[in-house]
């Protein structure tokens, strides 16, 4: 079992700016504690080629990010500074999800440490999101002929957005998204299932509604793989979330969506996408919860 981390490439932000960046160190360090139970690597995340980002994105808008040519009110839309830093990170977030699909395809199952960035399109990034890592991941294990139909479930609090842009007309890849209905993006692009939901939702309404969703998707399609994008955010704690799920909802969450996965034997990739709390160790509990179940599921025991 590989776990993929980005968090090395320091990505220095200004002082007082509102993303938390510092999570995924943490999120590693708490990780790795597991080692001493569990057999796992820990790996360094290459970096995605621009072939692969070419698969779900334009190439003007490849060139012009590297090169940071980027218009303000694209900086702006994506809501982060460029820098040099900035284009190797975003490369390292994006080619660790890649990593972890074909590691799934060994191993049942591949981690990101970051990633999720499902609001970034063909021709622009949004919402913290430069390049959207699930279509490029599904789109490079496709091209080598190793699976055809890629299933994207999106659990994290925001409406995944910029995948089901990229993929609208791609039958081979289906997207489904339960987030909070009034929240950001306020402009949304319909997936192929989106759930709604209202805010303050807790955690019988959630997980009543994320079964009812994967019942639906099993139903109409048959994926070779799945594509997690687990999110923290929907944390009663979390400042941008707006649900309501407590620490035991979000397990179930997780505990839910590996089983469907597991069930049918279906290579898993999961990635960490939002978590906002004011006390961002929160944010990293509910990750590392997320983390620690796939570890439990999936790597042998030591000892």
């Amino acid at each position: 079992m590989k776990l993929f981390y980005s968090d090395k490439w320091h990505y220095p932000l200004p002082e007082n700016h509102r993303f938390p960046y510092h999570k995924y160190k943490l999120l590693r360090e708490r990780v790795t504690q597991l080692q001493a139970h569990y057999a796992f690597d820990l790996v360094p995340a290459p970096a995605v080629s621009e072939v692969e980002l070419a698969r779900a994105h334009s190439l003007g808008y490849i060139r012009r990010f590297h090169n940071g040519e980027l218009s303000k009110a694209e900086v702006r839309e994506i809501g982060l500074p460029w820098s040099p830093a900035y284009v190797e990170r975003a490369k390292r977030s994006t080619g660790a999800t890649v990593a972890a699909a074909f590691a799934a395809l060994e191993d049942g199952v591949g981690v990101s440490l970051a990633s999720g960035t499902h609001h970034a399109s063909a021709e622009k990034g949004g919402g913290f999101c430069v390049f959207n890592d699930s279509a490029v991941a599904a789109r490079a294990v496709q091209a080598e002929g190793r699976v055809r139909n890629v299933l994207v479930i999106d659990t994290d609090v925001h409406q995944g957005n910029g995948t089901a842009a990229i993929t609208q007309t791609d039958s081979t890849i289906y997207t489904f998204s339960i987030h909070g209905e009034k929240n950001f993006p306020f402009r949304k692009v319909p997936s192929n299932l989106d759930i709604g939901l209202p805010t303050g939702t807790g955690d019988m309404a959630y997980l009543a509604a994320l079964q009812s969703g994967l019942d639906q998707i099993f139903r109409e399609f048959s994926p070779h793989m799945v594509l997690w994008i687990a999110g923290a955010d929907p944390y009663e704690g979390d400042r941008l979330g707006k649900l309501s799920l407590t620490m035991r909802g979000l397990a179930a969450r997780d505990e839910m969506v590996i089983n469907a996965c597991t069930s049918r034997q279906l290579p898993l990739v999961a990635t960490m996408g939002g978590g906002y709390a004011p006390n961002i160790d929160e944010s990293v509990s509910v990750s590392y919860q997320t983390v620690a179940a796939l570890i439990k599921t999936f790597a042998r025991p030591l000892g």
